[in-house]
């Protein structure tokens, strides 16, 4: 059954309800003539609104097309009842049907705009990238030294958008002077498209990322323009920036409330699922709040491993090489507050666990540069000291309300109350294969033997672990009621929290 003529169902039942009990509208008549009112408008209603195409799926968003066919349909039956209605003896009058017929109809209202907005908001107008793929490529110019007047016009060029200071940093670094870079400055990606492909060892890009058009797509562009290893230089604006002007321009109390607004504006309605199409089609892509997190994440993302961070005042340049394949790209990339996550259950099969999210967008496919650039993970599936966490996360780890929404995962049979926790697929891998082996032979828990014994290196922990499993597989009631009391124990006494 077409799911509008389910809802319509409902309206009828709602707007009997509403003139039944809403007196001064309706005569004081039986229960029975109310519903005998509402079954007859229902049912004409929807086979009314089947002629006139009311509850056709249209594949485009044609709003007012629905919209003619509801007011045409209310219109039709609205006059049917003023005709037919003091026929019946019901002992209603036509006021109550049309007092019927409006609250559907304007509930009906609010149904079609929700869904057409939904379509809207849901099916991109533009599809996902296909990322083409390719074999080992290679530089095809020769090394050149470029001439006095061509590097008087890059020069030129690169001051129109830039400082003095930022020009020498790119001569030196990215050898503006050579033939085999190509500087950029172009909001829309189009102008990478004109580049050949192979053509140039180093593409620098001096459009800030804030107020770049498609920036993946910008990525991907020049990830296949590149040869292997080619160089991409790239600049942005970081929110750190923008957060400590904010606060600096506006007296005590009413800056924080200022930068509120102002992040709720460029950071919560991009990445909400219902907002971020009309937001970038309001603001094409202008003046985005950037994180370093989320400029390292999409580099990565695209194709491209970072090799240098350069701040030069309030603009950090980022120097990266094409690394790899971008990873395929999706149409719709929405980075809301609730996340799931892939863990290693039972028998090695791969889970998916809900959190609430507490890092920065794009932060998963930075984590071995992170662990890497801060000497390695923690016990806690963590690097130390890690970036990408945002403040908001930082609070919420700390008293576990970002691991809420895994009692979802609990109810669903995927953990168990207490038991080793589910890890991702880079620290499983990290464990000796006995471990792996042996905590794969049961269910994960919420609550581990991590927050009893208190690791402080891998050894502690998988010692920690291996005594938990060995007790758990002997008498599995006893140890996990065991181990239950004694974190509540350690929660209280040791003020244990969330890591």
């Amino acid at each position: 059954m077409n799911k509008r003529v389910v809802i319509d169902v409902f309206l009828w039942i709602f707007a009997m309800l509403v003139c039944m009990f809403w007196r001064w509208v309706a005569a004081k008549s039986s229960m029975n003539a109310y519903w005998a009112l509402c079954g007859a408008l229902a049912l004409s209603w929807i086979l009314i609104g089947a002629i006139t195409q009311l509850y056709r799926s249209y594949k485009e968003m044609w709003f007012w097309q629905s919209m003619l066919s509801l007011v045409a349909t209310a219109a039709i039956l609205t006059a049917a009842c003023w005709w037919v209605l003091p026929l019946l003896p019901w002992g209603l009058s036509p006021k109550v049907a049309t007092w019927m017929i409006m609250v559907v109809g304007a509930m009906d209202t609010v149904v079609i705009l929700l869904e057409h907005y939904w379509k809207y908001a849901t099916n991109m107008t533009v599809p996902a990238m296909q990322v083409e793929q390719r074999e080992n490529a290679f530089v095809t110019r020769p090394e050149e030294a470029r001439g006095a007047h061509s590097m008087a016009s890059i020069r030129q060029s690169v001051l129109s958008v830039t400082t003095e200071e930022d020009y020498r940093m790119l001569l030196e670094k990215a050898r503006l002077d050579s033939r085999l870079t190509k500087s950029v400055c172009d909001r829309n990606r189009f102008a990478f498209l004109q580049i050949p492909d192979y053509q140039y060892q180093t593409i620098v890009d001096l459009t800030l990322l804030n107020d770049a058009k498609g920036i993946n797509r910008r990525f991907c562009i020049v990830n296949q323009k590149l040869p292997d290893e080619g160089r991409y230089v790239c600049c942005y604006r970081p929110q750190e920036y923008i957060k400590s002007k904010i606060l600096a321009k506006y007296p005590a109390g009413i800056n924080w409330l200022v930068y509120c607004l102002y992040f709720f504006n460029k950071r919560v309605l991009p990445r909400l699922m219902f907002t971020s199409r009309l937001y970038y089609d309001i603001t094409k892509g202008r003046k985005r709040m950037l994180s370093k997190t989320e400029v390292l994440g999409r580099l990565y993302y695209c194709g491209f491993a970072v090799d240098e961070i350069v701040p030069m005042g309030h603009i950090e340049y980022v120097f990266a090489h094409r690394h790899s394949q971008p990873y395929p790209q999706e149409q719709f990339k929405v980075y809301g507050p609730l996340i799931k996550l892939p863990r290693v259950c039972k028998n090695k099969e791969i889970r998916y666990f809900y959190k609430m999210r507490t890092m920065h967008p794009y932060a998963e496919y930075i984590q071995k540069y992170v662990f890497d650039a801060r000497g390695g993970m923690d016990i806690a599936d963590k690097s130390n000291d890690d970036w990408r966490i945002t403040n908001w996360g930082k609070f919420m780890r700390k008293y576990w309300l970002d691991e809420l929404p895994m009692l979802f995962n609990w109810l669903k049979g995927d953990v168990k109350l207490v038991g080793v926790r589910p890890l991702s697929k880079t620290m499983f891998e990290t464990y000796p294969k006995w471990l792996q082996d042996k905590r794969t032979l049961t269910r994960p828990g919420l609550i581990p033997p991590f927050y009893i014994d208190h690791p402080n290196t891998f050894d502690e922990l998988f010692a920690s672990e291996d005594k938990y499993l060995t007790e758990y597989l002997k008498n599995p009631i006893r140890t996990d009621i065991k181990y239950f009391f004694l974190t509540m124990r350690s929660i209280l006494t040791r003020k244990t929290h969330s890591a």
